[in-house]
């Protein structure tokens, strides 16, 4: 546990964050040269961004946005520049069209490869996928990066790749945790030796401790990844197993879901991330996942921000009674009723019928206040609803705005 990628992972967590914040206004100036990010940002002082708080008054950009933005100014929507210097284009699901610069390991992959124990000299079987989308090739420019020979399997063709790890003797694993229990299983069923696999690190999917705990009785150690198609990896796990560390290069922020607004230390909210690419800067992207800072320092003698893990999807919009309602809906309610603290719509069903229920957290309860959010509901969401006030912290701390409790089916 005491073995670092470099020295940026043991620097002063203060330092870190200056350094990072000393380089926002360069990247935001690189930003405003492009058409896309001078329209989404609006008129700023660049110079002036040099503090959390100062990136949080940005607009948020929704990763959920991306397709129409794109699809109404092809290719990239103006938010990345000219691609003749670049690796490969690629077109994730959405569809989503990526671009990929030239920088050796630039998903930034190889620091969490290192925290999974992968070395110099092992050999990688990289499941995900090389096909359109960047998941193959982030884990593969990672390996190589650390000077790993890559196995380029892709996913599927489970008896092939029993083949090609019984030939080629690969030591670790990359692909997703559900895709390497195939591999075992099938390898189980068929008496193959897949016995050179110790070391993985999985993505792309839920890693359940099971998961976790069935990896090891077969001899792999494996350790999970946050990251995605548009910035890479942000986030990674260490032998400590106490939650991700962000990755070097990265602001995370979390905000609560359905505003740019950054929540209190410990609450649950939107993740969003701003990335140092300088050829393709990524400002305040929402990637529409929920996690909660965990505090302290990890045992792992790494220093940087730590999070909990991807904890459910922020996107809460529901349809009631025909009408979509969705959470930047109920922000908008509290930023009319300044008093309140946490809020959360409940929708359920009653007598055939959609019921919404706004619970607030407030510590003045009264009719006034009851009647004012019900008008405020029914002008801004144009539902009726109703309301209960609750004392402050009585609301789960989950991320959920919008909480969808109608039976299935």
């Amino acid at each position: 546990m005491t073995e670092h990628f470099d020295a940026l992972e043991k620097q002063d967590a203060a330092a870190r964050e200056v350094a990072l914040l000393y380089r926002l206004p360069e990247l935001i100036r690189k930003a405003m040269h492009l058409p896309g990010w001078k329209k989404h940002l609006g008129a700023i002082d660049t110079n002036a961004i040099t503090s959390r708080a100062a990136l949080a008054n940005l607009p948020v950009l929704r990763k959920s946005d991306l397709p129409a933005l794109q699809k109404a100014d092809p290719p990239f929507a103006g938010l990345i520049g000219d691609t003749s210097n670049d690796g490969r284009l690629f077109a994730s699901p959405g569809p989503i069209f990526e671009a990929e610069s030239r920088e050796p390991d630039v998903w930034r992959c190889a620091r969490a490869m290192f925290a999974a124990g992968f070395r110099k000299g092992d050999i990688v079987l990289n499941t995900f996928s090389y096909h359109l989308t960047p998941g193959g090739f982030v884990m593969d420019s990672g390996a190589r990066a650390l000077g790993c020979p890559v196995i380029p399997a892709g996913p599927g063709n489970t008896e092939q790749q029993l083949e090609v790890i019984q030939q080629l003797r690969p030591v670790a694993y990359a692909g997703t945790p559900d895709f390497l229990k195939i591999i075992l299983d099938k390898a189980q069923e068929t008496g193959k030796d897949v016995s050179s696999l110790k070391k993985a690190l999985v993505s792309g999917g839920a890693f359940t401790p099971s998961l976790r705990e069935l990896f090891a009785s077969k001899g792999i150690t494996a350790y999970q990844c946050y990251a995605t198609a548009d910035v890479g990896v942000i986030a990674y796990e260490t032998p400590a197993r106490e939650g991700m560390i962000v990755n070097e290069d990265v602001i995370l922020e979390i905000v609560r879901p359905g505003t740019g607004d950054p929540v209190q230390e410990g609450e649950v909210g939107e993740i969003v991330v701003t990335s140092f690419n300088m050829h393709h800067p990524m400002i305040r992207l929402a990637l529409g996942d929920l996690t909660a800072f965990l505090p302290g320092t990890s045992p792992c003698g790494r220093t940087g921000l730590r999070i909990k893990g991807w904890m459910g999807r922020a996107d809460q919009t529901a349809k009631v009674k025909g009408m979509f309602v969705r959470p930047e809906q109920i922000a908008e309610i509290g930023r009319r009723h300044a008093a309140l603290k946490k809020l959360r719509l409940i929708i359920t069903r009653e007598n055939e019928q959609d019921v919404m229920t706004l619970r607030a957290e407030a510590t003045d309860c009264n009719d006034a206040l009851v009647a004012a959010l019900g008008n405020s509901i029914k002008s801004i969401t144009k539902l009726s609803g109703k309301v209960e006030l609750v004392a402050p912290g009585s609301l789960p701390n989950d991320g959920k705005v919008i909480a969808d409790e109608r039976p299935v089916g």
